[in-house]
């Protein structure tokens, strides 16, 4: 009979599975002795913890032995203290898993707490690179804004003019339209101008001048007549110059002034449009100007608008509302025009000659927009009190009329860029202006010394007493005064006179019969003072170039207090006009000759702070007029 056996601790696990038993060859063992068989490559099973139960050694050793009693009435077995240590091995090494593990999880711990703080700060920066990111974005989309709104839906602009500096000039006009030109092109538009062929035009001032090979028909008293058609461009504006091959209207010495001045701008203004239509060119504005070219709104809208320009729209500048041109009203008929249909309903009608019409009138009326230019007037003023007698044709268009002031070329009028000078100079770098000073006076043949210069770009408005009273004020100062005519080739009387006036006095004055571009540059940077006919001329152009080159305006023809009133002004670009007035419009040559002498360190100041003026086209002065053109674009 077997001997009981109790198992603890690990033999109480699941045993193991058998490995597989080798093959061998099959060989006869001796029987053991004693009880059953033994098989020694049986299975083997997990060595397991044993005990066996104590017993008596009273009796007979074959008969079944009995438990024997302890004292606390309890069986004793002799595995207890195996097991006992069984169980506190586990248990030690079950705590020191515990140890382990809780260990590992707090090193995970620290480490998690680790990475999580790497990641807040990489989402931080990432977040800042992202704000950043954005605000660059926002700046580019507004830049991309920006250049699309200038080159998304450019305006195509054709004026159509009578002058155009440097080309052909006589007066304000000429610098309006090349200023007023250079700005919207420069904004990503695309402007044309049209002008006659004079034989007095300043090749010099385009560039790539052509013929072009076809000719072209335009209508004109009754019949059609050729013209030639000469291209080139300006300061980069195209030009387009119109030459009538059977007509000579303009092969004259003088720009206008003859009797037949209707006759030769209303073909000029007919041939342009028929230039127009027949080039397939659609703009978008038709810019005319003065009376010269106010006819063409009536004939756009007579004739033109239904020839594939329904899209076009007409804007009239006026530069001065006392230039007016009167006719018959049958005379309207050379251009093609019908007299009874526009006659009518007052369109042209003078107010003051009836039985006349009124070319200027024409072109208010029949004009999308009007442009009024003057430096120190309101709307209200011209169009109440010096209107010329157009007040009341003014007053019915009032919605449609806008008043601006004129710029400055800063390409061209700018002593720090400026082409002509020995010396460039700025208001931070004046030391050129001394340099200049003294190259004009070499030019002109003046002893050198620390004399005042006084100049004057004669533009013919000038009373020749007043011009003969500031020389003598000059020169009782111990001043060099320069006079140059304005109007090129065609000599003025003014100028004549005042020569034969003061002709003993060749070493303090000088006077240059004929225009030159050159020697216009060199006297605003080598004088000290410019005299002006008067602070009312509506394009300043005088003042403004004297102040932009270190020098001091001052007035000859001094205005009456109305003039220099503001009230009511609603013109934009206003800052440089009462600039102007409120610095040297009560600025008289004498004091501005005592004021050089006694106090040249604020003269110098005062210089200095006009140098530093916005004058320039691209600003008020463009606004103004891209307004005007972008809202009649609409109509």
């Amino acid at each position: 009979m077997e001997t009981p056996r109790l198992v603890v601790g690990a033999a109480m696990r699941a045993l193991p599975p058998s490995p597989p038993t080798p093959q061998f060859r099959r060989r006869r063992l001796p029987h053991p002795r004693g009880g059953a068989h033994f098989l020694p490559f049986a299975r083997a099973a997990r060595p397991a913890l044993l005990t066996r139960c104590s017993y008596s050694s009273k009796g007979n050793s074959n008969s079944r032995g009995k438990p024997r009693r302890e004292s606390s009435g309890t069986v004793r077995l002799d595995g207890e203290e195996s097991s006992d240590q069984g169980t506190n091995l586990a248990n030690d090494q079950r705590k020191g898993d515990i140890r382990e593990l809780f260990s590992q999880a707090q090193r995970n711990i620290l480490y998690l707490n680790k990475q999580r703080l790497l990641a807040m700060e990489e989402l931080k920066k990432l977040q800042d690179e992202n704000e950043l990111l954005l605000q660059e974005i926002e700046v580019l989309e507004k830049e991309v804004h920006g250049v699309f709104s200038l080159f998304r839906k450019p305006l195509h602009v054709v004026h159509i003019c009578s002058e155009l500096d440097p080309i052909v000039s006589c007066g304000s006009l000429s610098t309006y339209v090349a200023g007023v030109s250079c700005a919207v092109q420069g904004k990503g538009n695309l402007v044309e101008v049209i002008l006659p062929k004079y034989t007095s035009i300043n090749t010099d001032g385009i560039h790539g001048l052509r013929k072009a090979e076809a000719e072209y028909e335009s209508y004109f008293g009754g019949i059609w007549h050729k013209n030639r058609i000469w291209t080139g461009t300006s300061s980069g504006v195209g030009l387009i110059l119109i030459e009538p091959t059977q007509l000579s209207y303009f092969n004259r010495d003088m720009l206008h002034g003859y009797p037949d001045d209707f006759e030769r701008f209303s073909y000029f203004s007919r041939a342009s449009l028929d230039y127009i239509v027949k080039s397939g060119k659609q703009p978008d504005i038709l810019h005319i100007h003065n009376w010269e070219t106010a006819i063409v709104a009536p004939l756009f809208w007579d004739i033109f608008a239904h020839q594939g320009l329904e899209n076009t729209r007409v804007l009239l500048t006026c530069q001065d509302l006392d230039s007016q041109c009167l006719e018959e009203p049958n005379r309207l008929e050379m251009c093609g025009l019908d007299p009874r249909k526009l006659h009518r309903a007052d369109r042209l009608q003078d107010p003051n000659e009836t039985h006349l019409v009124n070319i200027l009138k024409g072109g208010i009326v029949y004009s999308n927009k009007v442009v009024l230019m003057s430096s120190i007037h309101s709307r209200d003023v011209l169009t109440r009190g010096l209107g010329h007698g157009l007040e009341a044709t003014l007053t019915a268009h009032k919605e449609k009329i806008l008043i601006a002031s004129h710029g400055l070329d800063g390409e061209l009028w700018d002593p720090s860029k400026d082409i002509y000078l020995p010396r460039r100079y700025s208001a931070n770098d004046i030391e050129g202006k001394s340099i200049c000073r003294e190259a004009l006076k070499r030019r002109l043949g003046f002893h050198s010394g620390s004399s005042i210069i006084v100049g004057c770009i004669c533009d013919g408005y000038s009373d020749i007493h007043n011009l003969k009273e500031a020389i003598h004020v000059a020169l009782r100062r111990s001043a060099q005064v320069i006079f140059m005519e304005k109007l090129g080739s065609v000599m003025n009387s003014t100028v004549r006179a005042l020569k034969e006036e003061f002709i003993n006095l060749d070493d303090s004055i000088a006077f240059i019969e004929e225009y030159d571009e050159t020697l216009a540059h060199l006297i605003y940077a080598g004088s000290d003072i410019i005299l002006c006919s008067s602070f009312e001329d509506p394009s300043l152009q005088i003042a403004m170039k004297a102040i932009k080159y270190g020098c001091a305006p001052v007035q000859i023809n001094f205005p009456n207090d109305e003039s220099r009133q503001f009230e009511g002004n609603d013109c934009r670009n206003r800052v440089m006009s009462k600039y102007i007035i409120s610095t040297y419009g009560a600025l008289s040559l004498l004091q501005a000759l005592d004021s050089f002498k006694n106090d040249p360190s604020l003269w110098d100041q005062r210089m200095k702070d006009g140098m530093v003026k916005g004058l320039a086209w691209d600003a008020e002065c463009y606004d103004l007029h891209w307004e005007a053109y972008s809202f009649i674009r609409k109509l």
